[in-house]
């Protein structure tokens, strides 16, 4: 067994050191490899970390720590090597492979209520470029002044328009993208905005308009009412704590008392 997990570690040290090259059997199977990439992995990337990182090379890690995982436990197992012992190894490899996806995802779901609140600002400054621009267009302009975390709904949703596509799908795929509060609604008032004539568009720009105001007055009592639970939350922790330590410095007065 000790020798088992000696070779288990030497092949890690090996793999680690690049002097066996695991991305080149990855890059030869990656037709295959492609098949357990999810639909939306790309999209969690570049909402967690941005521009500045590569999807496909960090995916590529994902294989190889799975690989390496299972490796490892059949070289474990090596000595009782049977059906049970290569699924459980292959399972323990593929729940390694699936982790980092699963924090992606629970990383994007704890800051939909950042979203929620970032969502109205961003639609204000795109209300001011359609208004000088066609939708589309003002769609693109508005990605360079876009939080991170929307820039890939962005691109996916001007692409698919780019790509010819003049229903409200795309629309509704970004609003699905970000379920947050309003956002169907505001996507169909968007999808209004670039079609009919001038006159429509003066009258849909006016309704997108207040509606964009309201979400922002709603995001603004959003806020005031977190930093007012916040300041509740505090205000009583102090109380707390000085009404305990006052307690304490009367049990330890009447303690000594006696």
């Amino acid at each position: 067994m000790e020798v088992l997990i000696v070779s288990a570690i030497v092949i890690f040290v090996l793999l680690y050191n690049n002097t066996i090259d695991g991305n080149k059997f990855i890059k030869d199977n990656e037709q295959y490899f492609q098949m357990l990439k999810e639909d939306d992995y790309e999209f969690l990337i570049y909402a967690r970390y941005g521009d500045s990182v590569n999807p496909q090379e960090l995916f590529n890690k994902r294989i190889m720590y799975g690989l390496l995982t299972a490796a490892i436990f059949l070289f474990i197992f090596l000595s009782d090597l049977n059906l049970l012992t290569i699924v459980l190894s292959i399972g323990v490899g593929y729940m390694v492979f699936k982790s980092s996806y699963t924090q992606l995802k629970k990383y994007y779901k704890a800051h939909l209520h950042d979203i929620d609140i970032m969502l109205p600002y961003y639609l204000k400054g795109l209300e001011i470029l359609v208004q000088h621009y066609t939708v589309p267009v003002a769609l693109g302009k508005s990605i360079a002044d876009a939080p991170e975390i929307f820039k890939p709904g962005l691109r996916t949703l001007i692409d698919r328009i780019d790509a010819g596509d003049s229903s409200i799908d795309p629309y509704m795929e970004f609003a699905n993208t970000y379920p947050v509060r309003d956002s169907m609604r505001m996507m169909r008032l968007l999808y209004r905005l670039g079609i009919g004539s001038q006159e429509k568009k003066q009258e849909r720009l006016l309704m997108f308009s207040r509606t964009v105001s309201s979400l922002q007055n709603k995001a603004r009592e959003q806020k005031y009412k977190e930093r007012l639970d916040h300041m509740e939350g505090q205000t009583m922790i102090m109380l707390v704590a000085t009404g305990g330590g006052v307690m304490l410095l009367i049990l330890v007065s009447m303690m000594m008392m006696f």
